[in-house]
């Protein structure tokens, strides 16, 4: 009788083997985070599964102005350029969309398609105005849940995001969206750009706040900080701040050192992605190993 339900045991399908686990009803989004990471520790779920439906949760936390690319990273076309000096700049980019802007970044007039182009030279009389295409315009505020949502109805890929002025503040695309539930998306035309690792994104109460991927030297940060941290047992800062927590942090979870403090903007199951960088006062900063969670 034992070996004959030990044997159906056995044979439960994954979905049964999650749902007795999720019994317990979890009451928040923390317990069922919880439970279902305990479920990836028994091997239920892999971490594939696991990244994406934290991801998933995640999405509806983060706002447009958590991950868009800023104002001055922005690859613009400015339509008062002739072609011949603008079609340079989309070949080496290979963007497949450009925001088009007239003579000041935050005056975007309409998106330009890279394909588009291609009229411009087989058909006569065509000119740069012609090719564009509406702009969506989003507050920075917008959940990025909805934003998915809109994009997928509306059929957009890209939208500028703007400021409670009115000023574009960046860009998102469904892409940078799409990434936060399964991880970086890369294609043939993607590089791992060194200048692409720690981008200025806001002003902070001591100094410009940064965007920092985890996978930026550790070098390389501090030549931006002046800091002293070492390489000699991880390279990356994203695996200098997962020792400071003795496991994979998650999003929203800060630690400090060297009076730097370090955010979790992005991680899944595996590994760190992406930090958000200040500097914090010496008071502050006192306990250089200070960790919070968020």
């Amino acid at each position: 009788m034992a070996d004959e339900r030990a044997e159906r045991d056995g044979k439960r399908t994954l979905f049964e083997r999650l749902s007795a686990l999720l019994l317990r009803a979890p009451e928040d989004r923390v317990q069922l985070l919880n439970v279902l990471r305990e479920a990836h520790e028994r091997n239920l779920l892999d971490a594939d599964a696991m990244s994406m439906i934290e991801g998933v949760l995640q999405v509806s936390e983060l706002a447009a102005r958590d991950i868009m690319v800023p104002r001055a990273q922005m690859d613009v076309i400015d339509i008062t350029e002739p072609p011949a000096e603008f079609v340079p700049h989309v070949i080496s980019t290979a963007h497949s969309r450009f925001p088009v802007v007239e003579g000041e970044r935050d005056n975007v007039i309409g998106i330009l398609h890279a394909k588009d182009l291609l009229r411009l030279y087989v058909e006569e009389g065509v000119d740069t105005r012609d090719l564009l295409r509406p702009v969506v315009f989003i507050p920075e505020s917008k959940r990025l849940n909805v934003l998915l949502r809109d994009f997928r109805v509306n059929r957009n890929h890209l939208a500028i995001v703007v400021d409670e002025y009115g000023g574009a503040a960046g860009l998102i695309t469904i892409e940078d969206v799409l990434e936060q539930i399964v991880g970086d998306i890369e294609d043939e035309f993607d590089f791992d750009e060194e200048s692409d690792h720690i981008v200025a994104v806001e002003p902070g109460d001591h100094g410009a706040r940064y965007r920092v991927r985890a996978l930026a030297a550790i070098e390389q940060f501090n030549k931006v900080f002046a800091t002293h941290f070492s390489d000699e047992a991880f390279d990356t800062v994203g695996g200098l701040v997962t020792e400071q927590f003795g496991r994979v942090p998650r999003r929203g979870e800060t630690v400090t050192l060297e009076s730097i403090r370090f955010e979790v903007l992005r991680a899944d199951a595996r590994q760190v992605q992406l930090l958000l960088v200040d500097r914090v006062p010496q008071v502050e900063a006192a306990d250089e190993h200070h960790i919070a969670s968020g």
